[in-house]
């Protein structure tokens, strides 16, 4: 388009045509026409008149207000105002109405001046900049969604430093773009719980594929956030990838109402529990009790008491890993994948769920021999296995039998369920004989609150739950049923390569090792604190106690001597262990401390932690582990 402000500002001479005002733009492809100070159009050139479809002698006359938007009626009249002062011109940008609909005209516009000075004419020159105004708005609201977008966004180049973060990013996170350069921040890198899951990452990215996962994150400030995260490659319009979009969104408080829902759920699993615990633990007791009272009569032969004092601890034996196994499936902990034997799994819950289920429903169990140990939570597993179980048996109003199969299938049968080929499963079946489920009733299984069952006969969260364990562990579910006659449940689970189980690192049946350093043993329970007592003394240990927690504080201030070691309970009257703890690291920094409990909650150990104590021993124990670990402890590395 010629520059309109180096042309010349004045009239034509006095004969010309009025085409003539229009000067060079009377031939330009460039829409171009004049107008009068009132308005009127009175000259205008080939191309404004086929861009308005109207013929070019129909134009002289028109008021340009009829052909304008009527809402950029007045900003015209207003740019028209302006021209009447220096510099003369104006560039403006108004909707105009054409045979095409509303279109937008970018215009330079110049005062047109008489001999003497006087403002007669106003020439315009335009052209249609409809499509770049839109691209510009399409650009604007895009822009405006993704900076106020409620999900953080990060744009990266293809080594994953950052080229643009949202609002929402740097509220979350903390990181400003300008401190992610600075630092060079790797942001994609931000949650992964290893190398090994970073690079396989990077493999999926890179390769052009989306990477999906929820990552928890620690903040600045502190805390740690769950945020559903997905990755994809931008491509160049050659086809090339030339960027890396992150969409993290925070879902926190989802994970904390599965969480919620999860334990819920446990809580009502363990009632189904309930009798068959009740039921083991009076058995354990009678032998207890029964062999007790053989000891306690008398004149009886040295092989006969000592017979009856093995059956009272391997009684006591098994009711330990009875409590332990307990609160490990009630308490709330939080998700630990260790080596877990799959197999063992399935025959002790099997066991307890034979003493609880009625009589009618019976157990068909068939394991998989040289099963490898499973990388998984052992606390959710149970909760699949007693879940699948429960909704086996409530298949079997009139009885009927549960199968249980373990076994090893590959990948590539499994594709079809959105298995990696390249990869091994554990499987576990759950078989009952029951009612079975119609395909409407199937679709639905997996829905939180979904049942068929009477009212105040279960909450419909079993099925859900282990759907959730069951991606939570990156494994797949596939059921099948005939209505009347029973169903199949079968959970995959990923088999981690070369999986070891490490074995304990000492034999159980190892002495228990002597000593002669100084203890001081602090227990509420007398009993248990005697025996300590008696068993280290034996050993050459020089021993006290302390039956509270005030007791102990009350012993570290005042005795000269530091304790070579402190056994230490947990939960005792006045103080409880983590303040004896506290007085300990003030007065006795160097004394060794072996915490011994009953019942650990992840809160307690992190105050624990924060303190620098990290041995524990769980109680029940042998007296010859305990001797072991507080040798290990007193020993030079």
């Amino acid at each position: 388009m010629p520059d309109a402000a180096s042309l010349p500002a004045t009239l034509p001479s006095g004969g010309a045509r009025p085409e003539s005002w229009l000067n060079a733009w009377e031939t330009s492809a460039d829409c171009a026409y004049c107008r009068d100070p009132a308005g009127i159009i009175f000259a205008a050139n080939q191309s404004f008149a086929r861009k308005f479809g109207r013929p070019l002698h129909s134009l002289p006359g028109t008021p340009a207000a009829d052909l304008i938007h009527p809402e950029d009626r007045l900003a015209l009249a207003a740019a028209s105002a302006e021209l009447a002062f220096p510099p003369y011109h104006h560039a403006n940008d108004h909707r105009w109405q054409t045979p095409q609909g509303i279109r937008w005209f970018a215009w330079q516009e110049t005062a047109l001046h008489n001999d003497q000075g006087e403002l007669v004419a106003i020439r315009a020159v335009g052209r249609d900049i409809t499509r770049q105004r839109l691209a510009e708005e399409q650009f604007y609201r895009l822009s405006r969604a993704v900076e106020q977008s409620p999900v953080a966004i990060v744009i990266t180049d293809l080594d994953g430093q950052a080229q643009y973060v949202n609002s929402k990013f740097t509220a979350v996170s903390g990181h400003t773009l300008e401190h992610l350069l600075d630092h060079r921040i790797e942001v994609l890198r931000d949650g992964h719980p290893n190398e090994a899951s970073y690079q396989t990452f990077w493999a999926t990215v890179r390769a052009g594929g989306e990477w999906r996962g929820e990552l928890a994150t620690r903040r600045q400030e502190g805390g740690t956030i769950w945020e559903s995260v997905k990755v994809s490659a931008l491509r160049s319009p050659a086809g090339e990838i030339a960027n890396f979009l992150c969409l993290r969104e925070d879902i926190s408080e989802r994970k904390r109402l599965e969480n919620d829902l999860r334990q819920a759920q446990k809580m009502e699993s363990l009632g189904t529990l309930a009798g068959g615990i009740a039921h083991d633990f009076n058995n354990l007791l009678a032998i207890i009790n029964g062999y007790a009272e053989f000891c306690q009569q008398g004149n009886q032969e040295p092989a006969a008491l000592q017979k009856s004092l093995r059956e009272i601890h391997r009684a006591a034996q098994r009711a330990s890993g009875l409590v332990r196994q307990i609160l490990t499936f009630s308490r709330k902990t939080e998700i630990r994948f260790a080596p877990v034997d799959f197999n063992q799994l399935c025959r002790d819950l099997v066991t307890l769920l034979a003493e609880t289920f009625p009589r009618t429903v019976n157990f068909n169990v068939t394991l998989a021999a040289h099963l490898p140990p499973l990388l998984a939570d052992q606390n959710q597993l149970q909760q699949v296995i007693l879940n699948l179980c429960v909704n086996a048996r409530d298949a079997l109003p009139h009885g009927g039998t549960i199968a249980i199969t373990t076994g090893v299938q590959t990948g590539a049968l499994l594709t079809h369920l959105g298995a990696d080929p390249h990869r091994a499963y554990a499987s576990l079946g759950v078989t009952d004989t029951g009612t079975g489920m119609s395909p409407e009733v199937r679709t639905r299984i997996f829905e939180p609150f979904f049942t068929t069952k009477a009212i105040n006969h279960g909450t419909g969260l079993g099925l859900s739950v282990v759907y959730g364990i069951v991606v939570a562990h990156h494994g797949f579910i596939d059921v099948e049923s005939t209505l009347g006659s029973g169903s199949t449940f079968t959970v995959y689970l990923p088999l981690t390569e070369n999986t070891v189980v490490v074995p304990p690192s000492l034999p159980a049946n190892a002495s228990f090792p002597s000593g002669s350093e100084s203890l001081l043993i602090v227990d509420d329970e007398e009993s248990l604190r005697s025996l300590l007592a008696v068993a280290f003394t034996r050993k050459g240990y020089r021993t006290q106690t302390a039956a509270t927690g005030l007791e102990a504080i009350a012993l570290i201030k005042d005795l000269p001597t530091p304790f070579d070691l402190i056994l230490l309970d947990l939960n005792m009257p006045g103080a409880n262990g983590i303040e004896v703890l506290r007085a300990l690291r003030v007065h006795q920094p160097q004394t060794k401390v072996l915490v011994v409990s009953g019942h650990y909650t992840p809160e307690t150990r992190a105050e624990f932690t924060l303190l620098g104590q990290r041995d524990f021993v769980q109680k029940p124990f042998r007296l010859d582990e305990l001797g072991r670990t507080v040798r290990r402890l007193l020993d030079p590395a």
